[in-house]
């Protein structure tokens, strides 16, 4: 148990939140959860650290009143702390972890789909010819409307682009 708290405070949760991608409403419940937590065992610490054992000798000698003390220690004796059903808030609890672990296993099937689709456009891009290889006809296989475009340009006896000129400037062989 020591170990996994160990691990736990040593999570950098600001990199996990933005390295999972996670969704805003998933961060936000998740920093919630952990300040209520934060909170939850800095009270049950300073609540340990509390003296609980009650001194009847210190007030025997210090209030005049036996009877009050001897009244208050026989009610201390017999006070037995009540207990409380916490399956409510047990089943609300799991049926969030629930949710968040459904949200968890989507965002990881989501972040796996992504990597595959990376992979493969790396491998694409890995294994694909150098620009200076390929050819006219390389290209027109690849991308056919862009020969269907020449085609109907060179019908309309058109044979320069619109833009060319301005984007790579005016060159005259003569």
């Amino acid at each position: 148990m020591s170990a996994v708290k160990a691990a736990a405070a040593h999570i950098d949760w600001t990199k996990l939140s933005t390295s999972l991608g996670l969704k805003t409403e998933t961060v936000a419940a998740l920093s919630a959860f952990r300040k209520r937590n934060e909170e939850a065992r800095r009270v049950l610490t300073d609540l340990k650290e509390q003296k609980t054992a009650v001194d009847f000798a210190h007030y025997r000698k210090v209030l005049k009143n036996q009877a009050v003390i001897d009244e208050v220690e026989k009610a201390f004796a017999s006070f037995k702390p009540s207990s409380y059903d916490v399956q409510a808030q047990i089943k609300s609890i799991e049926a969030v972890e629930a949710k968040a672990l459904e949200r968890a296993k989507f965002t990881a099937t989501k972040v796996e789909s992504e990597l595959a689709d990376l992979q493969a456009t790396l491998k694409n891009i890995e294994t694909s010819r150098p620009i200076e290889e390929l050819t006219v006809d390389d290209v027109l296989k690849s991308r056919p409307e862009i020969a269907e475009k020449v085609d109907a340009l060179l019908s309309k006896s058109k044979w320069d682009t619109k833009g060319y000129n301005d984007k790579f400037g005016y060159v005259t062989l003569f």
